[in-house]
């Protein structure tokens, strides 16, 4: 086996001299995921070793649902046929740990994320296949063919389909592994929701009853991150560190300062940033503005960072005790949630980094509670960029309406949507240089 292990090894080094590897993901740990295609078999590799490998085979299959048990049947032509992946070991007879098997797939919807869909066999050269095809099914990340309540015969079939929506909803990583997006007390409450409780808020602008809601992270935790292809980046949100209690302090306005609230300061003296929130001011104004936001429970405020580098900051409200709940038609519900957001640094704006980290903030929002079927924005009518960035990441206008200080549009973002597009995958051509 050491000798098999060795030549393995230099077979990934000559690969990746030359230049066979390509770089499709680093992992929220830092793991480096890369893939090398040979002939029929494509490889994957974490951190330059092999986990895995899989190969295309001859026949095409599609996800028929509705038209089961129908005339239709045998001619649902519309719906998509996508050719069938068998995944291997990296060695014959090998097993796979489920947290190299979630890498494993968390690649296939890269590469394949334009795919609703994709059909997939366990080869029997993996020595632990049943306990893949209970993690597999258990957790959501398969399904088998669709068929009657009265047929069964699809359990004992070898293919299974792995839904993309599935996938990005969280299936298969908490409680399974802590490889996944979700970090510290977000993903601890993903594992078990927290338990409803009536909860009541009364201020100058809100009187609504609502659940009770989950304390607040420690300050300067990290609670989500997640590399984007197309930029070549890590995304990150940490909650927002008022004390200094997660890193060194700076120096602001003669005080040693945190740097959450330093660049909060700066942020907000800037032209850019003031035009949009009317916040210009001296430290202890931002102070005492943050300080507020922690001691409310239906605000969780957040820096925003590509990797490590901090480039904006965001507020996660809870729609049903925030100003805007009047305003939504047909009322707010229980576990709504919504944004507040700017981007502070230049050099981070533009379109694409946009998309980038507001639809992984929404990611953030949908996977932290099962409950939240909605996002609900509330931006400026005359914010064209904001709108048009709400649209890009499938969010619809859905009334206009007024504050007593300006008109607004309220922008909606319903989870089944947002997970049924190819919203998160962010996979576009780059060339990024893999094993360095």
């Amino acid at each position: 086996m050491e000798n098999a292990n060795r030549r393995l090894a230099a077979i990934q080094r000559t690969l990746a001299a030359a230049g066979s590897w390509r770089r499709v993901l680093v992992l929220p740990d830092g793991a480096r995921i890369d893939v090398a295609e040979a002939k029929d078999i494509t490889q994957i590799a974490m951190d330059g070793a092999v986990i895995g490998t899989f190969r295309t085979l001859p026949r095409s299959l599609a996800l028929v649902i509705s038209a089961v048990g129908t005339p239709h049947e045998k001619t649902a032509t519309h719906v998509p046929k996508f050719p069938l992946l068998e995944l291997r070991p990296p060695t014959p007879g090998a097993s796979f740990s489920i947290a190299d098997f979630w890498v494993l797939i968390y690649t296939l919807h890269t590469l394949f994320h334009a795919q609703e869909t994709i059909p997939i066999v366990l080869s029997p050269e993996i020595k632990n296949v049943p306990e893949l095809d209970e993690y597999l099914l258990t957790s959501g990340l398969a399904r088998k063919r669709h068929t009657l309540p009265e047929d069964t015969s699809s359990a004992a079939e070898p293919e299974y389909f792995l839904p993309r929506e599935m996938f990005w909803q969280g299936a298969g990583t908490t409680s399974y592994h802590t490889r996944g997006w979700l970090q510290g007390q977000a993903a601890r409450l993903a594992a078990g929701p927290f338990p409803y409780t009536q909860s009541f808020t009364r201020t100058s602008l809100v009187i609504a009853a609502h659940p009770l809601r989950p304390p607040k992270p420690r300050q300067g935790e990290v609670l989500y991150r997640r590399y984007i292809p197309s930029l070549g980046q890590m995304v990150e949100f940490a909650h927002f560190d008022l004390d200094g209690v997660s890193g060194p302090l700076v120096e602001c306005e003669g005080e040693q300062v945190s740097h959450h609230l330093a660049t909060f300061h700066r942020w907000h003296n800037s032209d850019h940033v003031n035009r949009g929130w009317g916040e210009r001011g001296p430290l202890s104004k931002h102070r005492e503005y943050v300080r507020g936001l922690m001691a409310d429970p239906g605000v969780v405020p957040v820096m925003m960072s590509w990797d490590g580098e901090l480039m904006g900051y965001s507020e996660m409200v809870y729609i049903k005790e925030n100003h805007v709940a009047p305003y939504v038609p047909g009322g707010a519900w229980d576990y709504d949630r919504g944004l507040h957001v700017l981007v502070g640094e230049e050099k981070f704006r533009g379109i694409q980094r946009s998309l980038g980290w507001f639809t992984a903030i929404h990611h953030l929002l949908f996977l932290s509670d099962l409950r939240t079927e909605r996002v609900i924005g509330e931006p400026k009518a005359v914010n064209a960029a904001v709108i048009k960035l709400s649209e890009a990441a499938h969010m619809n206008v859905q009334t206009i309406f007024d504050f007593p200080y300006k008109r607004s549009v309220i922008t909606w973002l319903p989870r089944e949507r947002f997970f049924k597009y190819d919203v998160l995958s962010f996979v576009e051509d780059k060339d990024i240089a893999a094993f360095k």
